[in-house]
């Protein structure tokens, strides 16, 4: 079997019959894995080398019915016999075969084959046999495409320097009209080649026709000037002038022409041979050649082309527009700018960077340079130097004249970019190392750079401005949907579409992923497909179609990470949050919280996690299920470490929340302490971290139970009563009922009281009475059962107060006073001064106004300057109410004054409005009662303490607890 692409693409089977390849979409495809034998060319590549403009939008299906017909085409004609096999490899396809097979390697061999010989006449009989494979111009019969006029020019290059060698080596044999011969058809077709057209010039003089070659000089000087304006290189000036001198002596000395004409033979036989052994470079296969490098006057004689190597425009491109705007300034703002487009797998970088490059094209007259660096991809990261080739090439570098070293490379590089107003597009790289060689010269270029890696190191060397690129809002990822499925579907289900772009995380590439999978499961709505993708554990095979997929992508970022941020990564699996920090990330890999804050920080440089704050980072839902998914079995330790750490920074915030308040619960036996805890400042910042994790919080809860661990479970639920307190109508029933669940079976009686207590007081609050009663009553007695005198006291304080807002004015009153009697024994500061509250608070709604004045102080002593703010509030109001009651109306509009500074002081709005409700009805002459209840504080908090109120805004933490 033999594969031909001098000529028309084709192949032969072994007894020469040819293959029956198709149309010429299917012929290109062959081109492009004959043009990278043995390496893994991507589907986007593949897709553009097939449509050179816009590809229909099943291009990927169209892709692979032609990967199929190959293989079928293949097997038929038994390829594998020969070695050759066409195989998928991640998102690319891979041609395995002898590269002997292929005609172009066997021309290249060749090349490499004389530049090893001395002998010209073997030179001679190698290059005809190879220059014999051409058929016609290279990938002849496929699309006309920048993936394969790039192979198909260079290949020709190789053409034109072996007909070049070829004519040498027939020099040094003396058949200077062979070689003539063989270089004028070629000066021909490419008149501008001034190399090709000086040895045409040399030959023809050696031939005797020298009027022929003066002829060739004029000729090629008019054209020069006439179709670019510039003079002769000295390359074809010094082949001139060679012939004048050599006409000259001939007609000064006829008698010695002969003997000049053969000296000058051996020595343009020594010069040939040095010629032939540059321009046939050992790198022949790259499309390289080493000759002198070009003087800056030979520069000035070449044409300047305008590249254009973009890709096509993508389709479907949504919003963006701070991040365009973003490039738009940078760009315009710095000489030579250079900008890094940094973000995660699949949040849209390319393309970003494609469509910005063609809304500003005009921006760059001289053109746009492009290079997938392939830095996280399933093939191997481009060379630098075939990169540096590729745009050498491209601004119009012949290969004969390609510099050999990668130093040299990158020097004519910036030499040809300085002074040029160029566009250069680096994407996918890998790290910055990468990037720096192929920055162009001048201030008058742009360059553009795309990485999942944050390149601080060109930042930090070269000015880079770092834009980065995140996940999609909320309305651009809905519109992506419909720009992908049409506006129809997710216009008739504009929730599921919304729930749906939030499964995703607002990454593009997931969207587009589950857009693809409806598209060709029409009957399938977006409902029904939001509901799959809800399950965590099936998520990642969903947002898979066939080789793209999330997963496949985060798993390329993985592989080129640093070893410790690796390690890191398969440990985070358990976590079940968005947000990490240094503390946890160490208690999940069992490790010192250095090595976790280094991992950490690859991981951010690798857009794996998003940095949000000193020590502290974003995990989204798809990395998490991704890391969870490399160790579906694993071992249960980290989750127990990662709740044993939860426990311990839980009851942190609960001592900065309620400070001086006694821990509802210690930690359970045998576990593990971590190495460092979250500190929280204050009150505030504990509350605000709860808030902020209390989606985390739920689903650890949810992984404890799922294994089983319900002593860590219960403990989970009721170390969160700060928060529950502050924000009681907040839907807390059904994780209180799992923790009260968790309690009966870890067997605790403590925990079950205090889970009671606590749920009670909040079906309480959601105004469930017979629920809450249900709750509340067994409470003290389980308590009392775990000889909890703590939990015990806090019971019958959530009784007394349910009983209260349900008007019950007898049973109060002992509940309180046995709570607090058992606080007092058991020198319970915190659970005292809470007795304290409600009993003033009880005594006023019964009318016994000294007795409460008498609490509510009570109360303040112990309360100051240990517990909350809110609950000094509280107190203060309460004093100030009772005072009023007993006729001490200046002592009472003091205590009303400092409450509502204090109120003020902690923005406790309610509190503030409470005491200024009191204070207000001290100036009525007689203020309203109720008779049984005493004095009426507001709307809304009739009978009970002024911590009620509604579900709006942040709560105090002056209400029962746990």
């Amino acid at each position: 079997m033999q594969f031909r692409v001098l000529g028309p693409v084709s192949a032969t089977t072994a007894n020469g019959g040819p293959l029956p390849l198709g149309p010429a979409k299917r012929r290109s495809l062959l081109a492009m894995l004959l043009a990278h034998p043995n390496t893994p060319v991507g589907v986007e590549r593949l897709t553009e080398a097939l449509w050179d403009d816009e590809p229909p939008r099943h291009a990927r299906t169209v892709l692979q019915g032609h990967v199929s017909r190959l293989r079928a085409v293949f097997a038929q004609h038994d390829a594998a016999a020969h070695g050759v096999e066409l195989l998928t490899q991640g998102a690319a396809y891979r041609l395995r075969l002898p590269e002997t097979l292929v005609d172009a390697h066997r021309f290249e061999e060749s090349l490499r084959l004389v530049r090893r010989s001395a002998d010209p006449g073997e030179t001679v009989a190698v290059l005809r046999d190879a220059l014999g494979l051409w058929q016609g111009p290279a990938f002849a019969g496929t699309v006309h495409s920048a993936p394969l006029e790039a192979p198909a020019h260079a290949l020709e290059e190789l053409r034109l320097t072996a007909v070049e060698a070829l004519a040498r080596a027939y020099g040094q044999l003396g058949e200077h009209g062979a070689a003539a011969s063989v270089l004028r058809a070629e000066a021909a077709a490419h008149p501008l080649r001034e190399p090709l057209v000086a040895q045409l010039m040399l030959a023809l003089a050696r031939a005797g026709r020298q009027v022929d070659a003066l002829d060739w000089f004029h000729r090629t000087r008019k054209l020069l000037a006439d179709e670019i304006g510039v003079d002769p290189a000295p390359v074809l000036t010094d082949a001139y002038n060679t012939l004048l001198r050599t006409d000259a002596h001939a007609r000064a000395h006829p008698e010695a022409h002969s003997d000049e004409h053969a000296h000058a033979h051996d020595h343009d036989h020594a010069h040939t041979r040095a010629e032939a052994d540059a321009d046939v470079d050992a790198d022949a296969g790259h499309g390289a050649a080493r000759p002198p490098a070009a003087t800056s006057h030979e520069a000035a004689a070449w044409p300047a082309p305008t590249p254009q190597l973009l890709p096509r425009r993508p389709r479907g491109f949504i919003a963006r527009q701070d991040e365009l705007a973003a490039l738009d300034r940078i760009t315009a703002a710095a000489p030579g700018p250079i900008v890094t487009l940094t973000g995660s797998a699949g949040v849209g970088k390319t393309a970003l960077a494609v469509h910005w490059s063609h809304r500003r094209r005009a921006d760059f007259p001289d053109g746009t340079l492009f290079a997938d660096l392939c830095g996280f991809s399933p093939t191997p990261a481009r060379d630098t130097r075939a990169v540096l080739r590729e745009f050498l090439l491209a601004l119009g570098v012949p290969v004969e004249r390609m510099p050999a070293s990668p130093a040299a490379l990158g020097a004519r590089y910036r030499e040809l970019t300085a002074g040029r107003r160029l566009l250069v597009v680096l994407d996918n790289a890998v790290d910055s190392e990468q990037i720096r060689p192929l920055l162009p010269g001048g201030d008058e270029c742009v360059t553009l750079v795309t990485s999942r890696d944050r390149l601080d190191g060109l930042v930090a060397t070269d000015a880079a401005r770092p834009v980065t690129v995140g996940a999609l809002p909320a309305a651009d990822s809905t519109a992506l949907l419909a720009a992908v499925l049409g506006p129809e579907p997710v216009a008739a289900e504009p929730e599921a579409a919304a729930r749906l772009a939030g499964l995703c995380d607002g990454l593009p590439l997931a969207l587009r992923v589950a857009a693809a999978r409806l598209a060709t499961r029409p009957h399938r709505g977006l409902a029904s497909f939001a509901g799959e993708l809800a399950d965590e554990q099936h998520r990642l095979d969903l947002l898979k179609a066939e080789d793209t997929g999330v997963a496949a992508a985060l798993g390329l970022s993985l592989r080129h990470l640093p070893e410790p941020a690796r390690w890191l990564f398969h440990h985070l699996g358990p976590h079940t949050g968005a947000t990490l920090d240094t503390c946890t990330a160490a208690a999940l890999a069992d490790c010192p919280p250095p090595q976790a804050a280094l991992a950490l920080d690859q991981l951010a440089a690798a857009q794996l996690v998003v940095e949000t704050g000193p020590q502290s980072y974003v995990l989204h839902d798809l990395v998490r299920l991704f890391a969870r998914s490399l160790a579906p079995d694993h071992e249960p330790a980290g989750l127990l470490r990662l709740l044993d750490h939860w426990v311990q920074t839980l009851l942190g915030a609960c001592a900065a929340a309620e400070p001086g308040g006694e821990p509802c619960c210690a930690l359970p036996a045998g576990a593990r302490r971590s190495a460092e805890v979250r500190r929280f400042a204050d009150r505030t910042a504990a509350l605000a971290w709860y808030s902020a994790e209390r989606g985390t919080l739920r689903a650890t809860v949810e992984a404890a139970v799922a294994a089983g661990l319900h002593d860590r479970a219960w403990r989970l639920v009721l170390l969160q009563w700060p928060l529950i307190v502050w924000q009681v109508r907040d839907g807390w029933v059904p994780l209180l009922e799992q923790g009260l669940a968790s309690a009966e079976l870890d067997g605790d009686p403590a925990a079950q009281s205090r889970a009671s207590a606590l749920l009670g007081w909040v079906l309480s609050e959601e105004g469930r009475p017979e629920e809450a009663l249900a709750r509340l009553e067994r409470a003290p007695d389980l308590a009392v059962r775990a000889g909890d005198f703590a939990g015990e006291a806090v019971a019958r304080i959530n009784l007394a107060v349910a009983l209260m807002r349900y008007g019950d004015l007898e049973r109060p009153g002992g509940l309180l006073a046995d709570a607090l009697a058992l606080a007092e024994r058991e020198g319970l500061t915190e659970t005292a001064t809470l007795a304290h509250q409600h009993l003033a608070q009880h005594l006023l709604s019964v009318g016994a106004a000294a007795e409460a004045a008498e609490h509510a102080a009570r109360g303040l002593a112990l309360a100051a300057p240990l517990l909350a703010a809110p609950r000094r509030v509280v107190l203060r109001t309460l004093h100030g109410e009772a005072l009023a009651a007993v006729g001490r109306t200046g002592e009472a509009v003091r205590q009303l004054h400092e409450a509502i500074r204090e109120a003020r002081a902690n923005a406790y709005e309610e509190g503030e409005v409470a005491a200024r409700v009191a204070l207000d009805g001290l100036a009525e002459p007689e203020p309203e009662r109720d008779r049984d209840r005493g004095p009426v504080w507001s709307a809304g908090t009739r009978g009970r303490s002024p911590l009620g109120g509604a579900r709006s805004g942040p709560r105090p933490g002056g209400s029962p607890r746990a």
